[in-house]
């Protein structure tokens, strides 16, 4: 389930290339699945919901038929701007139009990579009355026609893919023509075009539809479509592409919460380009995966972890805190009560923060010749990675950070196995700010050593270090 699960696109991030192939977290599951459907029963996806809404969006692509009456949408190319001349390709597009230019793709064989120009037409002929939704995305000129009517129109360059929509009332017999005129200028080349129903489905169907399933891998968070730079988004939590709150979007908290009164076991997939509160997740979900934008193969590690076969070992880059209320306000720049260097709460998962299919132990961290060592012990039934972190503190500086990460290794260690790890750890090490001077640089006196596999106060232990 989840707004996420089958979204290829969401898996790129922002500031990225285009993959030419992308594994979705869907597929990558249903490949992971597709030797072993004599023994468990089928796979069934249900989107549910949308990232801020309570809608699903049903494509009516498969219901296009090119002119001469082939399924899809015919695509016409042109080695200029103009769109004039012989065209230099042809193409019949089946599904929803998802083309970049990444990685050195071309939309089409003889197609230039910049510099190029496209129309894609097709007629649209539904059943019954409908209100249907018109969405393209995209980073350079485009004009959508409904019947010679421009709907859409954007006529200036840009280096980002924006995304625009238009709602239209299609007459149930009636048949409409679409065409699409998209000019490529340079750089990026994308093109994205569907066209869909906006549904809302009730829990009593939701719950119909997953029947006795027992288990549900809810794949939801946010999306490059809500977060990024300079974004026309008016979204609850979000503001012109920057992000206003930290909390899981209401519609999916209330829909993962239905899931567990309905008493589903929930395996939560959290796809974000930061830190999401998710403080009632964590309470209600059996196990949570935070899979960021996790790139065209994405979906392929995703089902690796899921289903044991690599022992996942990854470390969180920032503190996930409880609750948006945690933090100062938006337009506060400060780092007072930021990050695990001056966060004074408690983070539901702090920085460095990360599980494993085993366990480990750690002894008692020693001190000697510029170098921290640690026996960790593997106290589980499997092999596995663990990632040991040296913080300093110098107790004197009140106004400095609670600790700052210094050093770290990444140890493998087979079941019941034990290693001895060290970390060097020069003198410039325990390098901080001087008010004094205006400078980094060390000042003799205590510092604290706290080794751990987190940043978490709990679970660090403490050295006490005297530095001349």
């Amino acid at each position: 389930m989840g707004p996420n699960a089958a979204d290829s696109t969401m898996l790129w991030g922002n500031y990225t290339g285009y993959p030419t192939q992308t594994t979705t977290i869907l597929q990558g599951i249903q490949k992971k699945l597709s030797p072993l459907t004599t023994h468990y029963s089928p796979l069934t996806y249900i989107r549910a919901c949308g990232l801020t809404r309570n809608e699903v969006q049903e494509s009516r692509f498969a219901q296009l038929r090119t002119p001469d009456g082939h399924p899809g949408m015919t695509a016409t190319y042109w080695n200029n701007t103009e769109q004039q001349g012989e065209p230099v390709a042809h193409a019949v597009m089946t599904e929803p139009i998802n083309l970049s230019n990444g990685g050195a793709t071309v939309f089409a064989p003889g197609v230039n990579l910049e510099n190029f120009s496209a129309r894609y037409e097709g007629t649209f002929t539904p059943a019954s009355d409908e209100v249907l939704t018109l969405r393209e995305g995209s980073d350079d000129k485009i004009r959508i026609y409904v019947n010679d009517s421009l709907i859409i129109e954007q006529r200036q360059s840009r280096h980002r893919i924006d995304y625009r929509e238009k709602e239209m009332t299609f007459k149930g017999g009636e048949t409409y023509r679409i065409r699409i005129d998209y000019v490529q200028i340079e750089d990026m080349a994308a093109m994205q075009f569907d066209l869909f129903k906006r549904t809302v489905q009730t829990s009593s169907q939701l719950l119909a539809d997953i029947g006795d399933a027992n288990t549900v891998i809810f794949v939801g968070g946010i999306s490059p479509q809500l977060e990024g730079e300079e974004m026309k988004v008016d979204e609850p939590g979000f503001r012109g592409g920057d992000r206003t709150s930290i909390e899981l979007p209401q519609v999916q908290r209330d829909l993962l919460k239905m899931l567990h009164d309905a008493g589903k076991k929930i395996i939560f997939i959290n796809c974000s380009g930061g830190a999401m509160a998710l403080a009632p997740e964590a309470d209600i979900c059996d196990a949570i995966i935070q899979a960021w934008y996790g790139g065209e193969r994405a979906g392929e590690a995703v089902a690796d972890i899921l289903f044991g076969d690599y022992n996942p070992s990854g470390k969180l880059p920032l503190t996930f805190y409880r609750s948006t209320d945690d933090l100062p306000d938006f337009l506060d720049y400060r780092m007072q009560n930021r990050t695990y260097r001056y966060f004074r709460g408690r983070a539901l998962y702090p920085f460095g923060y990360g599980l494993s299919y085993t366990t480990f132990k750690l002894g008692k961290p020693t001190y000697a010749k510029n170098e921290v060592s640690v026996k960790v012990t593997n106290t589980g039934t499997r092999s596995g990675d663990e990632v040991i972190q040296v913080y300093v503190r110098r107790p004197s500086d009140k106004e400095g950070p609670l600790k700052t990460l210094r050093a770290y290794q990444r140890v493998s260690l087979k079941a019941g196995e034990t290693k001895t790890v060290r970390l060097p750890f020069p003198r410039e090490r325990f390098e901080g700010w001087d008010a004094s001077t205006n400078t980094m640089r060390v000042l003799p006196g205590k510092y604290e050593l706290m080794v751990g596999t987190s940043s978490d106060d709990n679970s660090l232990k403490k050295i006490t270090v005297k530095v001349k």
